[in-house]
């Protein structure tokens, strides 16, 4: 079993609060690279239609052996797929190429506002939910604006909130509405894309102090914030090495610095106005 602890959703679904996740592999690698990660202690798995392996996510979870009840799977919608109907048909094909008869979540991918239908696809969700095909539904990338709509025109609270979060850009506002409405929030490019971030001297001081990683600190950080985390690696070292953060504890000092780092800059596009189909 997983050395990793995990979160109670607001549905009362338990989740691991440290995933792997698997943007930017390809469907071929993914097969060994969940299988790694499988091997390394991760249970739970975070894949998107969009990023074209959900097939090869989907063998590894076959081939590993684990019993189905112990993985947390999670895959998303794509842009393209907005509405109520072209939703249940994504839906349909992503358990497919899974190989799966349900996933734990299943989040709309970015909310699109340009189209302005992302209530009418959370709807499908919600029908997905109540049928027992998913065992919990949230979103990625909505910005509170988008999040108070969804609140007033369905009817399932989101159990999370996956978004672009590292120190660099660290979400007080979008974190403090999600604790207020119950909605978890889970990071995604979590250590910056290693562009700076894991460079950063103080950073690099903590990880010294702690006789740990820039990395590992830098997850450390995301977990003792109350985050859910999905690191992404190919390579074996960093994957076993990106899991083994619940040796150590960082202090009240060290929670104030990194906290300092915070610039607002943001790595992926904008939710506001981001509509790639």
């Amino acid at each position: 079993m997983s050395k990793v602890p995990s979160i109670t959703l607001n549905n009362g679904t338990a989740m691991p609060q440290l995933g792997y996740g698997v943007w930017q592999v390809e469907d071929d690698q993914a097969f060994t690279a969940v299988g790694q990660a499988l091997a390394a202690g991760y249970r739970s798995i975070d894949t998107a239609a969009a990023y074209g392996n959900e097939e090869g996510t989907g063998k590894a979870l076959a081939a590993s052996g684990i019993p189905r009840e112990e993985l947390f799977v999670t895959t998303k919608l794509w842009n393209s797929d907005h509405g109520y109907d072209a939703a249940l048909r994504a839906f349909d094909a992503s358990l497919t190429k899974l190989g799966l008869e349900y996933v734990d979540l299943y989040l709309i991918h970015w909310p699109v506002p340009a189209k302005g239908i992302y209530t009418e696809t959370y709807k499908a969700l919600e029908r997905i939910l109540a049928d027992g095909r998913a065992k919990a539904i949230g979103v990625s990338n909505f910005l509170p604006e988008h999040l108070q709509r969804l609140l007033g025109e369905t009817s399932v609270v989101p159990a999370v909130n996956q978004i672009e979060l590292h120190p660099h850009l660290q979400q007080e506002e979008s974190r403090a509405f999600h604790v207020r409405h119950g909605i978890a929030t889970e990071a995604w490019s979590p250590l910056g894309q290693g562009r700076g971030l894991l460079d950063d001297p103080t950073i690099g001081r903590i990880a010294t102090k702690h006789g740990r990683t820039p990395a590992q600190v830098v997850l450390r950080w995301h977990l003792q914030i109350g985050n859910v985390v999905i690191p992404k690696s190919v390579t074996p070292s960093r994957i076993v090495e990106n899991i083994d953060v619940f040796g150590f504890e960082l202090d009240g000092d060290d929670l104030v610095e990194l906290a300092g780092l915070d610039t607002g800059s943001r790595l992926g596009p904008d939710p506001a106005t981001f509509d790639m189909a």
